[in-house]
């Protein structure tokens, strides 16, 4: 049989995922015993995995190096692939935010004709949430640590994730504004999604069903 590629997210979302794929019978201890190794291949269940930066499953998955992928949707807003979103997974919650130093007037940060600087490790995001309320910024990439933009005069407002907010807390930051919710989702390489559509479908059954029993935990 041939091998079902899934790109799944390292890191701190790895943990979660393998768990979800356990309950729903796409991972067998193999998996786990594994996760320092990139790609790992379960032949009882007909599956390789390919471990890569949340930034890069799209890539994978997009461009057919992976049948399927697990990612986050602030991800997928930010580099906008050409893939199939088949499921809300569920977790990997969070909140895309507009942030600003604590005390501010948000009508100010964000009133309309006032220039600002708009640090973020999400610049499409950011340029198409502001262009979109006809406020002028300047959108500036960073790789990482935007909380600390605000802070050293390097920018007046940031584009970030937000879970429980007190990473923003402690760095002198408020939510001003919501851009969008997060959550992992499922997504396909639209060729294999025609080629290998019922071997996909039994995937996705299997995790809509573990899903809908998670929501309906008390």
């Amino acid at each position: 049989m041939e091998l079902l590629t899934l790109a799944l997210p390292k890191g701190r979302p790895l943990a979660p995922t393998v768990a979800l794929l356990e309950r729903a019978g796409l991972a067998s201890p193999r998996l786990r015993e594994a996760e320092r190794s990139l790609v790992t291949v379960d032949p009882d269940l007909g599956l390789r995995y390919v471990l890569a930066r949340p930034a890069d499953v799209p890539t994978y998955v997009e461009h057919g190096a992976a049948d399927l992928g697990i990612v986050g949707k602030d991800v997928l807003l930010e580099a906008r692939p050409l893939v199939y979103e088949l499921l809300d997974l569920g977790y990997l919650r969070c909140r895309l935010v507009v942030a600003g130093p604590a005390g501010a007037d948000p009508d100010r940060l964000l009133g309309s004709g006032v220039h600002r600087r708009v640090a973020t490790k999400f610049p499409r995001v950011a340029e198409a949430y502001f262009r979109s309320r006809g406020l002028p910024v300047e959108v500036i990439p960073l790789a990482g640590s935007v909380e600390v933009a605000p802070q050293v005069g390097l920018a007046d407002l940031i584009v970030d994730i937000v879970e429980t907010g007190r990473t923003l807390r402690e760095n002198g930051l408020v939510p001003l504004a919501t851009i969008a919710e997060s959550t992992a989702r499922l997504i396909a390489n639209r060729a294999s999604y025609r080629l290998k559509g019922d071997r996909l479908a039994a995937i996705v059954q299997a995790l809509r069903e573990v899903t809908r029993h998670a929501a309906a935990a008390p």
